[in-house]
């Protein structure tokens, strides 16, 4: 009988082999898919925080403004070749007719936009390589204004582009100290214009306050968008986590309601039939055989009272390990001695679960292979960790090697990788086994 129901269920389950081939095309896959790429295209890992989340948003923002302003470059080493390439409009600079030095700042200024393009995307010489070429440009943008002998400074025709570079600024960098370089531009301008002996007139002095208003009003305004932005995309991102959480909550709830209900009711009526069956057996050997049936059902509807409280996030670790051990000394008969030091502090619910199988699979291990007289169990709490120690008196054994077959020390393991905690399994043949397990906790 027993044979042919495991035929039976291999069938089955070639049989719903198609129907799981079919879950790819589903849309769940395609926007797991999509989830990815976007991850992979700013290198970011599926366990982003918000504050994760908000820096790549922020990278992304300033990467596509300095593409910009690349272009814009662009277009000023376009307008500086038809500077030079007009004999009229180059002796207007000072030029000269060879104009080597003219030329020298060209392919400089070329050189230094290319590199700086090429270092866009890094997280920090991006930025800096970006603020230092744009102070680069400002330094030539002063140059190309006080150069004319006539029409030049405050009356430069230029003088306008320093409103360009102040929006760049702001753009770029929204920090008061970092938009300071074009902001000192104009007084700079003004005390060439005194040093190179050209007469400041009161149409000068309205020039200079005109634009230092326009300056203030154009940093003003890009500060504050960019600040209301950048608040803005923070509040989405937080809305978005916390929206995620309160649906992996509601659905937790959910499984939890279903659990209860389904499965839990299905073992309660197990242990009831068992008591049942119990009381109508006479046979010992049967009786103990429904004994161990009835002891492993509460066992079980333990085991899930237990997920449930996880769950529901309803439940305390201390007490938890506690009841715990008090019941395995009571289905085992071996003296197991509980210690706890330190303040209990409220754990995630993957940790106090860890915790929990950790204890789980030492307690099991210790009696099935040690054959111990005692074990104690020590849980501490301290400001920054929380260690479990689990340690007997048994056989032990050779902790270098692993037997085939047996996952118990390597699924323990991955538990505390998996939550940047450490485990030590110290245990040799005759001396016992030790196992410490230490978990960071957030104070």
């Amino acid at each position: 009988m027993g044979f042919q129901k495991t035929r039976q269920a291999l069938k089955l389950a070639r049989q719903m082999e198609p129907a799981l081939t079919l879950e790819d095309d589903k849309p769940d896959s395609h926007r797991r898919a999509r989830v990815r790429a976007v991850l992979e295209r700013r290198k970011l890992t599926d366990s982003i925080s918000a504050e994760q989340a908000a820096a790549s948003w922020e990278q992304e923002r300033f990467v596509a403004r300095a593409r910009a302003l690349f272009y814009a470059r662009l277009m000023f080493l376009t307008l500086g070749l038809f500077i030079l390439a007009v004999p009229k409009w180059s002796l207007y600079f000072g030029f000269g007719p060879q104009g080597t030095f003219a030329f020298a700042g060209y392919f400089t200024m070329l050189l230094y936009s290319v590199a700086n393009y090429l270092v866009i995307q890094h997280p920090k010489a991006g930025r800096w390589v970006t603020y230092i070429t744009l102070c680069l440009d400002l330094v030539i943008m002063v140059v190309l204004i006080n150069k004319p002998q006539v029409g030049g400074g405050l009356q430069s025709p230029l003088l306008a582009t320093q409103l360009l570079f102040t929006t760049l600024f702001a753009l770029l960098f929204p920090k008061p100290l970092a938009v300071l370089p074009p902001m000192l531009t104009l007084p700079i301008t003004a005390r060439l214009d005194l040093l190179l002996n050209r007469d400041v007139t009161a149409v000068d002095v309205l020039t200079l306050l005109w634009y230092s208003g326009l300056n203030v009003i154009i940093i003003y305004v890009l500060v504050y968008l960019n600040e209301r932005e950048a608040l803005s995309h923070r509040e989405v991102v937080e809305l978005q986590g916390d929206l995620k959480e309160i649906a992996v909550v509601e659905e937790r709830n959910r499984l939890a309601r279903e659990i209860h209900d389904g499965l839990g009711a299905s073992l309660s009526s197990m242990i009831i039939q068992a008591e049942f069956i119990l009381g109508m057996a006479q046979d010992n050997a049967l009786r103990t055989e429904i004994q161990e049936l009835k002891a492993t059902a509460e066992e079980s509807i333990e085991e899930l009272r237990r997920n449930l409280q996880m769950m529901r996030e309803d439940f305390e670790l201390t007490q938890g390990l506690e009841e715990y051990v008090k019941t395995f000394h009571e289905r085992t008969q071996v003296d197991i001695r509980f210690e706890r030091s330190g303040l209990p502090r409220k754990l995630s619910p993957d940790a106090q679960l860890a915790l929990f199988r950790i204890l789980q699979e030492s307690l099991s291990n210790a009696v099935k292979h040690a054959a111990p007289k005692q074990v104690q169990v020590k849980l501490d709490y301290d400001l920054d960790r929380v260690h479990l120690l689990v340690r007997d008196d048994g056989k032990g054994f050779d902790s270098r090697q692993t037997p085939r077959g047996h996952y118990g020390l390597l699924n323990m393991r991955e538990r505390a990788m998996k939550l940047g905690g450490t485990l030590i399994v110290d245990s040799a043949p005759g001396n016992g086994t030790r196992i410490s397990f230490t978990l960071p906790s957030a104070p």
